[in-house]
């Protein structure tokens, strides 16, 4: 399923992106004009006033400003920007309270900017009302067609961004890595997994492929199984190679480990034998702000089948296929007593998890060829949960493993069905790694199998937009303050505005994760938008909601309905009229039509412009519920 998705969006290359007009600009500040750093004259919680001068041949100077940012060292004008004045002094509002900001100042003259040096200031510290008062939400667009191609890749922020994976390093970034899918098929220009980062989660910095060709060992091995399998050797072109779902981890100070996915092209021995192996491989990095630092650690496990060398079965035998481990969509997970798991799986028979070892990465144990009978096979790893006994094609993948101390927990998330519409994301826990793992409703989904609940994002649609669909294959991590997060991407849906690629655009989403009083973990259905958290009072939920169920639908896009809290504690329109309702705002916990719902500030990307509101997300034991104020 998804090498046929990918495979259609390596078509996607109709579009002609617009150009910003800067294509033939010189950055140059060895100039005859000279630009001083900028310095803050003024400086609040929520703005800058800012000065710079010019000094040199001024005769062609025709604009003079500021660009800035809060996560790219030297902005241009492809970051934040105002337009100076005649005294080359500007005011830059908007701005959150006790953040860093880098400011360069900038002439244009002679088709070419000349920039200063880089100026870092702090803005003063200001109360949560100020902040939610002088909030100013995200400025970029989700329908990103103009800025798809490579040579506006300086613009994409969140644009294509597909089956992301975060980890916050030592130098205080968040650092994204990615399948090779975009928009266009844009990011073959630059290598494989590419990487992006931020400061904020909001805005992020492009910083290219982190590979930059096929690994040397790959066509090697995979000629290597083949031969030991009776098979002829191959030379497939490098170009047909997939190269999907990294997970990045830091393992300590110092050491950062990328596992990575290769998949082969091609069947194992014709056309009614069944497809080529995967191979999941390692990159390490000692700090990932070195972009081109990453070192091949070479292979690590591939795909392992149970049916020995009988290979020859049928390619349409979904249920009955070759492999039992499909080696794709790596996690990784150090545990709460220090061992080292791979956790992977796609599709096959489920969820794998497998020691590695510490000093390495590589397997604990040494791994015997990859076929065999289920014993001569049991180093590749247990299963952990799976959607259905017996079923080798069973729409679940991209497998994603956390411990959260607070609770005592792992939560494995799993992804499931075809990726461009239906995708949703399903999460279920254990009190140790190997499981057994549960759902909220107690199916063991580890000894039985089963439909795995809760539904955690399912395609939506609030009023006032198009909605998302395709929202999962996600990375869920923290930042080490109690505060967890939700990232995948998000799909528009097929044929919006016309363009009938648009399911292909691909834009990165981070939610914020909220924590239920039984510990489950309920993501929120805006995406994140820095908004100040201010505790939330009983007066301000009184009014109108836009409330979804988003319990599973396949390939439905669940839409909004009204519902309205009234003063009184009845609820007197939507779906759930004639309930009650209560608040505990010590907890910030909405309960409604014995509901319990998990409320936080977020970002309204529908109102227009962008503003802050209220959101929810909770559960019951089969159902899912969204929710957000309307203004």
């Amino acid at each position: 399923m998804k090498k046929l998705t990918f495979f259609l969006i390596s078509l996607l290359t109709v579009f002609t992106a617009c150009s910003d007009g800067l294509d033939n600009v010189e950055y140059n500040r060895n100039s005859d004009i000279v630009v001083a750093t900028p310095e803050a004259t003024v400086t609040t919680g929520t703005s800058l006033t800012v000065h710079s001068s010019v000094t040199g041949n001024l005769n062609n100077v025709a604009k003079r400003g500021f660009c800035y940012s809060v996560n790219v060292l030297t902005p241009t004008i492809k970051d934040n920007v105002v337009e100076a004045d005649e005294n080359f002094s500007a005011t830059i509002s908007g701005l959150t309270g006790n953040t860093v900001y880098y400011i360069r100042s900038y002439v244009y003259g002679n088709s070419r900017y000349t920039y200063s040096e880089t100026f870092t200031v702090t803005t003063a510290a200001s109360s949560l009302d100020e902040q939610l008062k002088n909030y100013v939400a995200p400025t970029y667009e989700d329908y990103y067609v103009d800025i798809a191609s490579w040579d506006q890749r300086n613009q994409w922020n969140l644009a294509n961004v597909h089956d992301p994976t975060v980890v916050l390093a030592e130098d205080g970034y968040y650092y994204m890595y990615q399948t090779d899918a975009s928009y266009g098929n844009a990011h073959t220009a630059g290598g494989h997994f590419h990487g992006r980062r931020s400061k904020d989660l909001v805005n992020w910095e492009y910083l290219g492929g982190v590979m930059p060709a096929l690994p040397e060992w790959v066509i090697p091995k995979l000629n290597e199984i083949r031969k030991e399998m009776g098979l002829n050797e191959v030379s497939p072109e490098t170009t047909d190679f997939g190269y999907w779902a990294p997970c990045v981890r830091k393992v300590k100070n110092g050491l950062y480990r990328m596992y990575y996915s290769i998949v082969c092209p091609g069947t194992l021995d014709g056309a009614n034998s069944w497809g080529e192996r995967a191979f999941i491989g390692l990159l390490e990095n000692s700090n990932p702000a070195n972009n081109n630092g990453w070192e091949d650690k070479g292979y690590v496990i591939t795909n392992a089948s149970d049916k020995e060398l009988n290979f020859h079965i049928k390619p349409d035998d979904w249920a009955n296929c070759y492999y039992k481990w499909n080696a794709i969509d790596p996690s990784y997970l150090i545990d709460n007593d220090g061992k080292h798991y791979l956790i992977y799986g796609s599709w096959h028979s489920g969820i794998a998890a497998l020691e590695v070892d510490a000093e390495t990465g590589k397997p604990l144990n040494t791994l015997p060829a990859p076929w065999g009978t289920s014993e001569d096979i049991a180093a590749y790893g247990s299963l952990i949960t799976t959607r259905q006994m017996g079923n080798r094609w069973q729409a679940s993948e991209g497998p994603e493993i956390i411990y959260n101390a607070a609770t005592d927990y792992y939560y494995l998330f799993v992804a499931y069905d075809a990726l461009d519409t239906p995708y949703n994301t399903r999460v279920c826990r254990s009190r140790n790694i190997n499981g057994p793992y549960l759902g909220i409703d107690g199916v063991n989904l580890t000894q039985d199998g089963g439909e795995m609940l809760p539904v955690v994002t399912h395609p939506y649609k609030f009023s006032n937009s198009y909605g998302w669909v395709g929202i999962s294959h996600c990375a869920v991590f923290d930042d080490g303050n109690g505060n967890w997060y939700y990232a995948s991407q998000g799909r528009f849906p097929q044929n919006v505005e016309g363009n009938a690629y648009s399911n292909a655009l691909m834009m990165g989403h981070i939610r914020s994760i909220k924590w239920t009083s039984t510990g489950w973990p309920v993501v929120m259905p805006e995406r994140y938008g820095a908004v100040p958290q201010i505790a939330i009072t009983e007066d301000e939920l009184v009014g109108n909601w836009e409330h979804i169920d988003l319990s599973y639908s396949y390939g439905k896009q669940k839409e909004s309905s009204n519902m309205t809290l009234a003063a009184d504690h009845a609820i007197t329109e939507g779906s759930w009229k004639g309930g009650t309702w209560n608040y505990d705002a010590e907890k910030q916990i909405l309960t409604a039509n014995g509901v319990e719902l998990c409320l936080q500030r977020e970002t309204d990307w529908e109102a227009n412009p962008r503003t802050h509101t209220i959101v929810y997300a909770g559960y019951t034991n089969n159902k899912t519920y969204w929710g957000k104020k309307k203004k």
